[in-house]
């Protein structure tokens, strides 16, 4: 199987390729500078595997939630190198490719996203016995404070929330923190790594079915709001 996996999501642009057994990737944090990045990335893996695009089985993308133009400008990739290559697509929530950031043991994850405008995309996880994701609640955008959590005696926490949210995020959880990292991003090789599960199992899309996933529908402040108007 040869599949490149796209995430912009976040600050950090990556792209990564499994080729066979073998996942390479590249990741850089860059705002702003997505759409420079991740096609020559792309290229760069494909030419260190020594493949052509027309190699490729199949897209992947991870589908948000996060930024506005970073989620769109993602599925907007994927979309287009799947239409010219004839090739399936497979979304994958970036809120799971930043819970594999999370150490692998039995603990719960808590996966969160600033979302700006004082709210946060947050959802929780636990790994399963074969290294995947079992999902404990549904994705969300709220408020810090009003993030419900299910219950779990112990929490790592992954992503950008935690450095922005940390006090308020450690009175929501229900059971020992084990761990935070707050300079964590959702990343195209954890894209792949889900990604793949769902190829395996024939779980893809067309191209045109690859939808993104913003979870508000308010995505930018207004001029108002940034206290330009």
């Amino acid at each position: 199987m040869n599949l490149l996996a796209i995430e912009t999501a976040t600050e950090a642009c990556s792209v990564a390729l499994v080729h066979g057994d073998e996942v390479i990737a590249r990741s850089e944090v860059a705002p702003r500078r997505h759409a420079e990045l991740v096609l020559p990335m792309a290229d760069a893996l494909l030419a260190e595997a020594g493949l052509g695009r027309h190699a490729l089985d199949a897209i992947a993308v991870g589908r948000g939630p996060g930024a506005f133009t970073g989620v769109r400008l993602g599925i907007s990739l994927a979309q287009g190198m799947a239409l010219a290559l004839d090739l399936p697509v497979i979304t994958v929530s970036s809120l799971a490719a930043l819970a594999l950031e999370a150490p692998e043991d039995e603990a719960a994850i808590l996966a969160v996203i600033d979302a700006r405008m004082g709210e946060i995309y947050a959802a929780s996880y636990r790994r399963d016995d074969n290294g995947g994701l079992v999902a404990l609640d549904e994705e969300r955008v709220c408020t810090p404070g009003a993030l419900p959590l299910p219950s779990a005696a112990a929490w790592h926490v992954v992503g950008t929330g935690w450095t922005t949210y940390a006090d308020v995020l450690r009175g929501r959880l229900t059971g020992e923190l084990l761990g935070a990292e707050g300079e964590r991003y959702p990343q195209a090789r954890h894209v792949a790594e889900l990604a793949a599960r769902e190829f395996r199992a024939g779980r893809v899309l067309a191209p045109e079915q690859a939808l993104p996933v913003y979870l508000r529908d308010k995505v930018a402040l207004t001029l108002a709001e940034q206290g330009k108007a």
